[in-house]
């Protein structure tokens, strides 16, 4: 029995150094375009979707990487990938923002964070360590989490402190857990977006976001920030009939973090139209880091 284990332990590393070296062998032999793609997109695209890029006869990879950034798009009805666009700004931005350290700011740690959630809501240096004596550290602050950076090795290259990345971990699977069943999904700023019909020519839109989404700055003792909601309605023709815009202010004591963090910030509205068939552009923006999220979903009078 211990020899048929150990000879298919012997098998089994085998199969995994052949796979290993196959997959290794085929990325090296990629076309400089097709490696420039897969290096960039490292953060964003699945263990699927890049064994699956692999496999495919070169000709093939074309439509593959159209159709890589043709799902994730935001907004299909406009000519501009939205989420695309942004992703390879924020690859530039860190690039700019992180080029101390001698590797390039978008491979760092601080890179990748500020790539996968978007810029923190506060950024806190502290070149000389948060206490004296300390190593060079940074604090960025998402929400109620902090996620700290430090340079062990005085290079300029900040590592992520393992208990930061498990509240990385908690907001990117927040961000997938908060995925409604509409066309479009957004980042850290996600939201719920429900509709209910409470008459023939009448509708009440339901936009739900969880508090430890919203990123909050503190002022005189208290967490705040002001939420710009717009709200677009079209018709099959792709006619405006209905628009809507206000600003929403948030203000949430210290002593209530806690109880908070684990609810939602409702805003409902009323919607009058007509009967017929019509799509709505929900665009939540925080004012506080300039971060939007754009949604879109279909709905029958």
């Amino acid at each position: 029995m211990r020899k048929f284990f150990q000879a298919s332990l012997v098998l089994g590393l085998v199969f995994l150094v052949f796979t290993s070296c196959r997959f290794s062998r085929v990325v090296r032999d990629l076309s400089p375009e097709h490696k420039e793609f897969l290096s960039g997109v490292r953060y964003i695209i699945n263990k699927k979707e890049r064994k699956v890029f692999l496999d495919l006869p070169s000709p093939e990879r074309e439509k593959f990487i159209e159709q890589f950034w043709k799902k994730r798009d935001p907004d299909p009805d406009t000519e501009i990938n939205e989420f695309k666009e942004d992703y390879y700004e924020r690859i530039e931005k860190a690039n700019h923002l992180f080029r101390e350290g001698g590797t390039p700011g978008w491979l760092q740690d601080r890179g990748r964070i500020y790539i996968l959630l978007g810029p923190p809501g506060s950024r806190d240096k502290y070149p000389t360590g948060y206490r004296f004596y300390d190593r060079p550290s940074e604090v960025w602050y998402y929400g109620f989490f902090p996620i700290i950076f430090i340079d062990y090795s005085y290079t300029g290259n900040y590592e992520l402190v393992p208990i930061s990345a498990q509240y990385v971990a908690r907001l990117l699977k927040a961000q997938i857990d908060l995925k409604p069943e509409v066309q479009i999904e957004g980042e850290t700023l996600g939201f719920k977006l429900n509709l209910e019909k409470i008459a023939n020519d009448q509708v009440k839109a339901l936009i739900e976001i969880p508090y430890k989404n919203i990123w909050l700055l503190e002022k005189d003792g208290k967490l705040e920030t002001t939420l710009l909601l717009s709200l677009d309605v079209f018709t099959d023709s792709k006619k405006k009939v209905w628009s809507f815009k206000e600003e929403y202010s948030i203000s949430i004591d210290q002593d209530e973090i806690t109880e908070t963090l684990g609810k939602n910030y409702v805003i409902p509205v009323e919607i009058n139209l007509s009967q017929g068939k019509y799509r709505m552009n929900v665009l939540l923006e925080n004012k506080t880091d300039g971060k939007k999220v754009k949604k879109t979903t279909k709905f029958d009078l």
